[in-house]
């Protein structure tokens, strides 16, 4: 019954309005009823499709890893409560190793962890096997999951056993075992909850991912990139100049960006791990970037024929396609997952709307209506669905509107402005910068739905322009 019970919640929903919360209590209440029924088992049940930022967030239980042995290390320093020794080195990896992979479920939005005051057990007193774990203990404290894991040290080498446990079905789902520095530490946990999130959603989620974005730190504008929940935050362009619109390529080996680095907006496609790249250059301006996926193409807005048209350039720079052919301007394309279609900005009808282009027969469409200025369009990796920056009441805030149905459903409000939205590779997240916090442009990160808007990095100066990586990026 408990399992019913979770099952049951996964229905409910938040963020909706009062008629809409009582639909859904009705559905569930039929679906109950229903189990109930002669001859309706739930045995079958495999696991809910969580992709529904809306359901609630599953419950997952994360206890202090196991230190493995105790077998003495080469080399081994202090650890953080000042003993030595393998074992006390062991455990410090392992409440860091356990903390690292909760924050990391925590950021997708779709996990709830457990308080570690409410555990009844141990595991790294008592075992991390299936076998010497008591789910009923787990079930206790409404655990739904349990990730057990052990450290090991030899020889510098470190091994990190996790294992994924339904404490309901008291089965193992996931059992993997990494090898390496005890600086692979965020590595190996990365992957694992790749594991997790296949296991749930079906595809491997964001933590391959890396954001590019525009930092003025140095007093000018220069292209940043971090991974994608903000850690180690590297600065790529050092021209003391404007540097705007970062785009990544399909396969995230290369970035392309307009600069100002020779007194004029040239359009810049640079390889993100080798010293190799190009300068597209012509007259008027050479602005916006956007690849194709899965070719090495991109578009761009051009001005050198004397209107801001868009065009399709090969990655080395050659032009295939003038894409767009119109009295007024535009800019900020952004390809449908297919390639087969852009969205884009243009003022043809007055003021800055969005429009979508079949890129085989050029025949194209107004897509947003409301309001009177709707700019940077992306378009969702997996649905027909473009996040965009609209201006309502002097205020910037993100929509998303659905482009079979029209409905527009709008993410931010009464936080200062919000710019850019960016979708995550999986298009479980949206990150944009808002200046909700002191009137400086910060990176944050939502769900799809806007609910958990966090703020994902500081640092010094306004940090404006995200752009996610596909689910690889910098030749990982």
């Amino acid at each position: 019954m408990n399992r019913i019970k979770w099952d049951l919640s996964l229905l409910r929903l938040t963020g909706v309005d009062k008629v809409g919360v009582v639909v859904v209590r009705i559905i569930a209440a039929l679906v109950f009823l229903i189990c109930l029924l002669p001859g309706v088992s739930t045995a079958g049940y495999d696991y809910i499709n969580i992709s529904n930022p809306f359901l609630f967030k599953i419950p997952v239980a994360v206890p202090v890893f196991k230190a493995m042995t105790h077998t003495p290390a080469p080399n081994v320093q202090a650890s953080t409560n000042g003993d030595t020794g393998p074992a006390s080195l062991e455990s410090a990896i392992a409440r860091d190793a356990a903390d690292l992979l909760a924050g990391t479920l925590v950021f997708t939005r779709y996990f709830e962890i457990i308080d570690r005051a409410a555990f009844i057990e141990e595991p790294a007193e008592k075992g991390i096997t299936l076998e010497e774990v008591n789910c009923k203990n787990w079930r206790d404290i409404e655990a739904e999951f349990l990730i057990t894991g052990g450290v090991s040290l030899r020889n510098d080498v470190m091994s990190l056993e996790l294992r994924l446990i339904d404490v309901f079905k008291e089965r193992m789902l996931i059992g993997k075992k990494y090898k390496g520095r005890a600086s692979d530490q965020r590595t190996m946990v990365r992957r694992f909850c790749s594991e997790i999130m296949k296991r749930f959603t079906g595809g491997p989620g964001i933590f391959e991912s890396r954001i590019a974005f525009v930092s003025t730190g140095t007093g000018h504008k220069e292209i940043y990139t971090c991974d994608f929940d903000g850690y180690n935050p590297q600065q790529l362009t050092h021209d003391n100049s404007i540097n705007l619109s970062p785009a990544w390529s399909a396969d995230g080996r290369w970035l392309a960006y307009t600069s100002y680095r020779k007194g004029h907006p040239d359009l810049y496609i640079k390889h993100l791990t080798e010293n190799r790249g190009v300068v597209f250059s012509r007259d008027g301006v050479n602005i916006s970037p956007a690849w194709k996926p899965d070719a090495f193409s991109l578009a761009a807005t051009l001005s050198f024929s004397g209107d801001q048209e868009i065009y399709l350039l090969t990655g080395t720079g050659k032009i295939l396609k003038q894409l767009t052919r119109s009295w007024g301007i535009d800019v900020s394309p952004t390809f449908a997952p297919d390639g087969e279609r852009i969205a884009f900005v243009s003022n043809r009808s007055g003021s800055p709307q969005i429009y979508i282009q079949d890129i085989a027969s050029g025949a194209t469409q107004r897509l947003t209506f409301e309001g009177g200025y709707n700019t940077t369009p992306d378009w969702a990796p997996k649905k027909n669905r473009i996040a965009y920056c609209a201006m309502e009441a002097g205020e910037f805030n993100i929509k998303v509107i659905d482009i079979e149905t029209k409905e527009i459903v709008g993410l931010t409000g009464g936080q200062g402005d919000n710019e850019s939205p960016s979708w995550s590779p999986d298009g479980s997240l949206i990150a944009f910068s808002s200046t909700r916090e002191g009137g400086v442009p910060k990176i944050f990160v939502m769900s799809a739905a806007g609910t958990d808007q966090k703020r994902l990095l500081n640092l010094p100066g306004k940090q404006t322009c995200p752009r996610w990586s596909p689910s690889v990026a910098a030749g990982e």
